[in-house]
Parts: structure tokens; C-alpha cells; sequence
């Protein structure tokens, strides 16, 4: 359920429960209402029916007395006519019959009505007020069966007067007042028990007005506990979840990446908890990736740091050979010297033609073995050379390798920075760590193009020395067949003396030609020195770069290592 919803359901529930309060309390104003109406209306119809009967009595008291009175005042005439007499007697009893008869309706409705209103009170459950009408339909029952007394004792009365008997009609008199007494005294008897209902009435409606106040307070007491257990119910879903999110954000900020995964639902909570979720594990898979990247960075730079100092060896080496080389063809020239020089003797003295050309064979073969040697030394500085270029080769290899891991690593501080953006506020430490993996990168991209540029240079001038040290190679050769040549003719003036001079004339021309040769060995000789000492400060300018790449891939592993996976 999301938020909105849990929201939208407690505002719900908080009205609801306040519609019912308002309901219930209404309900109990209704009830309140109806309780005092009843018993106002029916207090007062029986202070009406109490107070009609006793008009009513008071009507029929004043209608015999006029009676009586008229009937006495007529019986003091002898010469009224008795019939005249007779017809107002009968006009009062008439109409004093009517009187009576609507006194005994008024009783008889009374006691039904009061009979009624005491099962209404036990009903309604006000005991007292069942009590008082209870006694007050007594108290009529009473009165109605002292009303028929009173009825017949003034119908006796009036049966005197019609029939003209003055001392009946006066000895009825006292017993009619003690009958109207009596139920004068019945009637005030009604109305104390009447106003005792009404006091009990009273205080029914005291006590439901202060019922109905205490349940409508304990109703709006509960209500309000109820919507706080709702509102607390409600935070407590969003708080706790809110208090996790911000722990997991404060350990993936310290760079703790280990913890348990947050909870996922369907609300609001649930999809940021699903984002964090997401979000640490591609900052696992960066860290992974990253530590991978960088041990690959680490053993590659290791491996060109390695080649680049055995290839500086390897340089080392050669530069030895080529200043051994160098001695022997400054020998070869010595030599040579020495055998022009020898050769004019020769020329100027036949006599010594053969101990001259034996030193000149002398000469031939140490000039043979030397260019055996130059060629030998030859032979492996282009094996030599044509390595280092393999070497500068597999590490062009390396160096592509190690710019498309720093073209990864851009990549990856970048993504990372979107997502450190998309995290907003919590991603700021990310933001900065994938900032500074990108400057890494671009670091680790930019001492890869230096590597590939001094590599290039290197590649050069290894494609220079290896050219010439194949035109060494070459003239080395002529040399020796040249030295063939010599030795050749060397042995024919041993065997022809008399061909000594032209002989030792075309030894001298050999002789400058091979010191021309060994010049030309020289000059070759001092330019693979030149490219060898450049591959060397390249070599030393890569070896460089190698420990820069090393740094910088430590550098990385610190960094890799600030999350723990």
C-alpha cells in the first residue's frame, strides 16, 4: 500500500470516527430530547387531567349548591307551584348528570393514560417516575370509586329535591362535603405524587443529560486514541523505513557496501528502497570491476616495467658489443695501415717479398676473423634489434590494452556519476569518488599516449638501426670475400715471387679499399651506437612511464579498496 493511500486511509478513518462521535452524540441529544419532551408532555397532561377533574368537580360542587339553594329559596314559597320546582330540580340534575358523566370520562381517560405512562416509564427505565404513576393510577382508582359515591350521594340529594323532602335534601349536605373532601384530598394527593414524578423526572434527565455527557466524553476519548494509534500506526510505517534508508545511505557513504539489502514494496518507500538497492549494487559491480581493471592495470604495468628493463639490458648489451665492435674494426684500420705500409716495403724491397707476405697472410687472417666476428656481432645486434622491436611491439599491445581500460574507467566515472546524480543529496561522496576515478583515468589515458609516442620513437629508430645494421651485414661480407681475395693473392706471391710487386701493388689497392670498407663499418657502427644510446634513454623514458602507470594503479587499488564488496 503506498504512502498516499495509508494517508488517505487514516484521514478516513479520523473522519469517520468523528462522524460517528457526532452521530453518537446526536443520538444521545435525541434521546435526552424525547426523554424530556415525553416527560414534560406527559407531566403536564396529567397536571391538565388533575386540574380538569378538579374544575369539573368544582363545577358540579357550584351546580348542586345553586341547586340546593334555588330548591330551599322555592320551598320558602308555599305558593310556588311544586311542578315549577320539579322542573328547575330536573334542569339542574341534567344538567349536573352531564357534569358528572364528563367527570367520569376524564377519570376513566386519566387512569388509562397514567396506566400507559407507567409501562412508558419501566420501559424507558426510570423506576421512580413508574412508582409515581403507579400510585397516582391508585390514587384515580381511588378517586373514581370515591366520584361514584360522591355521584350517588348528590343523586340522592337531588331525588329529594324532586321529590320534595327539605330535611333529606339538608341531611345530605354534610355527607356531600365530606365526600368532596374526600375527593379533594385524593385529587391533592394525585397531584404530590405527580409533582414527585416530575422531580423524579427531573432527575432522569440529570442523569441521562450527565450519562449522555460522560459516554459522549469517553466516545471522543477513545476516538482520539484511536486516531492517535492510526497516525502513530501511519508514521511508524514511514519513519522506520525512512531511518533505514538513511543508515543504508550513511554506510554505502563510509564506503561499507557488505550490509543486507533494504526492504521493497509497492509504496514510495519500497521503489526508493528498490533505487538504493540498485544503486549499491552497481557501486559493487564498480568497485569489482574497478579492482579487477586495476590488478589487470597493475600486472600490465609490472610486465612493461619488466620489459623495459630487460629490453635496457638488452641495450646495455649492445652498446658493449658495439664498442668491442668498434675497437675491433679501429684494429682492422690499424691493420690495414700497417699492410699498405707493409706492402710499400714490399714494392721497395723484393728481397723480403716473403716474409712480407706472410705477414700479410698473417694480417688477412686476423682480418678475416675479425669480419667474422663484425658479422657474428652484427648478426645478433639484428637479432637483438628485431626482439626489441617485438618487445616495443607487444608493449604498443599493452599500452592499447591499458587505454582501453582507462577508456573504461571513464566510462565508468561517468555512469557513476549519474547515478551519484540521480541519488541527489546522498550521492555526493559517490560523486567524488567518481570524479576522481576519472581523473585517474584521464592520468592513466594520458600516460599511455606518451608510452605510444616514445614507443613510436623507439620503433623508429630500431627500424633505422635494424636497416643498418643489415648494410653493415652486407658490407662485412664484401669484406670477407674481398679478405678471400686477398689471402688468395697473398698466397700467390708466396708461390710466384716474381709477381710480388704487381701482386703486393693490388694488395695495396685491396688494402684501401677494405680501409675504406671498415670506415664506412665504422660510420655504421658509430649510428647503431647513436640508435642504441636513444633506444636506451627511450627505454629509460618508458621504464619510467611503467613505474608512473604502477603508481597510478596503486592509486586505483586504494582507491577500489575505500568499498568493501
Amino acid at each position: 500500500m503506498t504512502i498516499a493511500a495509508r494517508l488517505l486511509l487514516g484521514f478516513l478513518a479520523s473522519v469517520l470516527l468523528l462522524m460517528g462521535v457526532g452521530f453518537f452524540g446526536l443520538d444521545r441529544i435525541g434521546v435526552v430530547r424525547d426523554t424530556t419532551e415525553a416527560i414534560v408532555t406527559h407531566d403536564i397532561w396529567a397536571y391538565r387531567a388533575l386540574q380538569g377533574v378538579v374544575q369539573t368537580q368544582v363545577t358540579m360542587i357550584d351546580e348542586r349548591r345553586a341547586a340546593v339553594v334555588t330548591y330551599m329559596m322555592e320551598s320558602q314559597h308555599p305558593a310556588a307551584a311544586a311542578s315549577g320546582i320539579s322542573a328547575k330540580v330536573s334542569a339542574a340534575e341534567a344538567h349536573w348528570k352531564r357534569l358528572a358523566d364528563a367527570g367520569e370520562k376524564q377519570l376513566d381517560h386519566a387512569i388509562a393514560q397514567t396506566t400507559g405512562y407507567e409501562q412508558t416509564a419501566l420501559t424507558g427505565g426510570s423506576i421512580g417516575r413508574a412508582d409515581s404513576w403507579h400510585q397516582i393510577t391508585d390514587l384515580l382508582q381511588q378517586a373514581q370509586s370515591q366520584y361514584s359515591v360522591l355521584r350517588e350521594d348528590s343523586l340522592n340529594q337531588f331525588t329529594a329535591m324532586t321529590s320534595g323532602d327539605l330535611n333529606a335534601v339538608i341531611a345530605a349536605e354534610p355527607k356531600l362535603v365530606a365526600d368532596n373532601m374526600a375527593f379533594g384530598v385524593i385529587l391533592s394527593r394525585a397531584e404530590d405524587a405527580l409533582q414527585t414524578g416530575s422531580n423524579a423526572g427531573e432527575q432522569r434527565i440529570a442523569a441521562l443529560y450527565q450519562q449522555s455527557r460522560t459516554l459522549l466524553v469517553w466516545a471522543v476519548i477513545a476516538s482520539l486514541l484511536v486516531a492517535i494509534g492510526i497516525a502513530w500506526s501511519i508514521l511508524r510505517s514511514i519513519v522506520r523505513p525512512l531511518d533505514a534508508f538513511i543508515a543504508f545511505a550513511e554506510r554505502v557513504g563510509r564506503g561499507d557496501l557488505t550490509g543486507e539489502p533494504l526492504r521493497v514494496g509497492r509504496d514510495e518507500l519500497g521503489r526508493l528502497g528498490a533505487t538504493l538497492n540498485a544503486m549499491a549494487e552497481s557501486l559493487r559491480q564498480v568497485g569489482r570491476q574497478s579492482r579487477e581493471i586495476t590488478s589487470t592495470l597493475n600486472a600490465a604495468a609490472a610486465q612493461i616495467r619488466a620489459s623495459t628493463q630487460q629490453q635496457a639490458a638488452s641495450v646495455e648489451q649492445q652498446l658493449a658489443a658495439l664498442q668491442e665492435t668498434a675497437a675491433t674494426a679501429d684494429e682492422i684500420t690499424h691493420s690495414g695501415a700497417r699492410i699498405a705500409a707493409r706492402a710499400q716495403e714490399v714494392i721497395q724491397a723484393a728481397q723480403a717479398s716473403v716474409q712480407t707476405s706472410a705477414n700479410g697472410l698473417r694480417a688477412v687472417s686476423e682480418a678475416v676473423r675479425a669480419m667474422d666476428a663484425i658479422r657474428d656481432q652484427g648478426e645478433v645486434v639484428a637479432s637483438n634489434i628485431v626482439a626489441l622491436s617485438e618487445k616495443t611491439q607487444a608493449i604498443g599491445e599493452i599500452i592499447m590494452t591499458v587505454n582501453d581500460i582507462s577508456e573504461r574507467s571513464h566510462l565508468l566515472a561517468l555512469n557513476a556519476a549519474i547515478e551519484a546524480a540521480a541519488a541527489g543529496e546522498n550521492g555526493r561522496s559517490f560523486a567524488v569518488v567518481a570524479s576522481e576515478l576519472k581523473v585517474l583515468a584521464d592520468q592513466a589515458k594520458e600516460a599511455t599516449l606518451q608510452v605510444r609516442s616514445i614507443l613510436g620513437e623507439i620503433q623508429r629508430g630500431i627500424n633505422t638501426s635494424v636497416m643498418l645494421t643489415e648494410e653493415a651485414v652486407k658490407r662485412v661480407a664484401v669484406g670477407r670475400e674481398r679478405s678471400d681475395v686477398t689471402e688468395r693473392t697473398i698466397e700467390e706471391i708466396t708461390a710466384s715471387v716474381q709477381e710480388s710487386v704487381q701482386t703486393f701493388q693490388q694488395i695495396v689497392a685491396s688494402t684501401n679499399q677494405q680501409q675504406i670498407g671498415i670506415e664506412q663499418v665504422m660510420g655504421a657502427l658509430q649510428n647503431i651506437r647513436q640508435a642504441s644510446q636513444q633506444t636506451a634513454a627511450g627505454t629509460r623514458e618508458l621504464d619510467t612511464a611503467a613505474g608512473n602507470l604502477a603508481e597510478l594503479s596503486r592509486q586505483l587499488m586504494v582507491l577500489g579498496d575505500r568499498y568493501k564488496t
